[in-house]
């Protein structure tokens, strides 16, 4: 197998730990610089140069993309998946994960437990955002930050206040996130590859610092995690679209709450603190997988002219619950589940002898007009006609 790692930084940790796990299990592998890399839209099929030449062939790509060249990583990682070649984490779950507000939508849609959190532009409705997550003291979250940078925790809601105006002012987006007080100076971070955490450790932050980043001088052990944090971290990588993402979590007093989901995560520290070989467990995962790239889903299936992907919701009120997949009728006419989501659990490819309940998520492929005739209509009040004034218009 030849493998690329797209980084600019060859002599990291992390990058030479790929490179020599890849080297000893027999495998060809480069590390190429992602900003040396040329998009290639004149010719009939996808293709990329790299310094000045035409890319040789390779079966997979591992990228290593850092915050300040999200943009122009991620359109090579896009580039490497329209010419086929593997890569665990698409070019979407990078850019997904890099925003922290969008990534707080995707996995509060998937009710993956996480410190309550909010967002807001105007002044006026900071206060009220505070209020919403818990009241004081609140953890002040840039967007762009890394490593730890960009956090801040705000005692007193007036300090908030006046941090978030601060902020604002400079052109800079924040989150406001409640602070998890029994976790004070603590999380975990879980290493997810494929669908399982191959290492985990905890990281606890130095002195009276709340930041438990090794960039900041915290410490590091490891950790035999319980199996409720493993299925929170497994399940937000993955409905991030990542296969390979360090997973951090809070120990909250109700569970595994999580805060973020990184798609180039450090090896450094976890393999220190485990002394397990990571690195080798991503490689060997790259190896199983390169005779089945990822594809764009809706990028692929809604190409064929009134065709599309969708989400249906099965309603208490919908004479669906308690039918079968098979007695639903969707199959006659012409409508695909591909999975069924139903809470936080979800069946891949479900059977037609699956019995539907209220509130199940089926997400399909098929007609679309078919698909819109089976979401009632929304309820609306209809606007009552009132008469004439006497003078309509004013003198």
């Amino acid at each position: 197998m030849k493998i690329a790692v797209l980084s600019r930084a060859p002599q990291a940790y992390s990058t030479q730990r790929l490179r020599a796990a890849a080297l000893q299990r027999g495998h060809t592998v480069k590390v190429l610089n992602t900003l040396r890399f040329a998009i290639d839209l004149t010719a009939d099929e996808p293709d990329l140069h790299y310094r000045g030449r035409q890319l040789s062939d390779y079966d997979a790509i591992l990228p290593r993309i850092g915050n300040s060249i999200t943009y122009f990583g991620t359109a090579v990682v896009r580039q490497f998946e329209q010419m086929d070649v593997y890569t665990p984490n698409t070019a979407n779950g990078i850019s997904s994960a890099r925003d922290k507000l969008r990534a707080n939508q995707i996995l509060s849609r998937h009710n993956i437990a996480m410190p309550p959190t909010a967002f807001v532009r105007n002044r006026a409705d900071v206060r009220p955002a505070i209020e919403r997550v818990g009241g004081a003291p609140v953890v002040i979250k840039l967007l762009e930050g890394t490593q730890g940078i960009g956090v801040i925790l705000a005692p007193q809601v007036k300090v908030a206040e006046a941090i978030i105006e601060t902020l604002h002012s400079t052109k800079q987006n924040v989150l406001i996130q409640k602070f998890i007080s029994e976790s004070r100076g603590r999380d975990i971070r879980a290493l997810v590859v494929g669908d399982r955490v191959v290492a985990a450790m905890r990281r606890s932050a130095a002195g009276d610092e709340f930041r438990s980043n090794v960039h900041r001088g915290g410490s590091v052990e490891a950790v035999e995690l319980d199996p409720v944090y493993e299925r929170a971290a497994v399940r937000s990588a993955q409905v991030m679209g990542l296969r390979v993402a360090g997973v951090d979590m809070l120990e909250g007093d109700e569970g595994p709450l999580v805060m973020e989901v990184n798609s180039s995560p450090g090896l450094q520290g976890i393999e220190m603190a485990t002394k397990l070989d990571v690195a080798g467990a991503i490689i060997d995962y790259i190896a199983g997988q390169v005779a089945f790239p990822e594809i764009d889903v809706r990028q692929r299936l809604t190409v064929s002219t009134g065709y599309g992907v969708a989400e249906l919701m099965v309603h208490g009120a919908v004479d669906l619950v308690g039918k079968t997949l098979g007695e639903a009728g969707l199959w006659e006419r012409d409508i695909t589940v591909l999975t069924l989501h139903r809470g936080v659990s979800v069946i891949p490819n479900p059977r037609k002898h699956v019995v539907l309940e209220a509130e199940d998520r089926l997400f399909c492929f098929g007609k679309l007009d078919e698909m819109r005739s089976m979401v009632p209509e929304r309820r609306r009040r209809r606007a009552k006609v009132r008469r004439l004034p006497r003078q309509p218009l004013s003198e």
